[in-house]
């Protein structure tokens, strides 16, 4: 017996590039609500595929598959500090990571990526869980 095609065209597509998960996550940020991104004046976003050996030293990481996404830069505890270097805040996607999440889980990618950017950016703002959720129902 025939079974219907169910595989949406999938048969010849790729994988999301870095790229185009660039592109989810700068669209994803546009689409916050505005007095969230004023968080992160001049947020630079980077895709790469995974944290590097550095970062996974730092934060004692056994798998690089364990982080999807770091915020490198000025969160809320050095606001005041002593410190005057002028540290770029910075978002820093893992593409494979990500991918790997997103394959087994039934969410839409760029919920994913929109989750990924919420979660770095408020934690190191200082939000709790109840404004990141409320953030991020104002963005679906």
């Amino acid at each position: 017996m025939a079974r219907p095609d169910h595989s949406h065209n999938w048969a010849s597509r790729l994988s999301p590039s870095l790229n185009e998960i660039d592109s989810i996550a700068r669209n994803s940020f546009a689409n916050l609500p505005s007095k969230f991104r004023v968080l992160c004046k001049d947020l630079v976003i980077s895709v790469t595929d995974f944290p590097d050996d550095q970062m996974m030293d730092d934060m004692g990481l056994e798998s690089p598959f364990e982080l999807l996404g770091l915020f490198e830069g000025q969160g809320i505890s050095e606001r005041f500090s002593l410190n005057t270097g002028n540290e770029t805040n910075r978002i820093t996607l893992f593409r494979r990571p990500i991918l790997d999440y997103w394959s087994e889980n039934d969410e839409a990618l760029g919920d994913i990526v929109t989750h990924v950017l919420i979660q770095e950016i408020g934690r190191n703002f200082g939000l709790s869980d109840d404004t990141l959720d409320e953030i991020e129902e104002a963005v679906e």
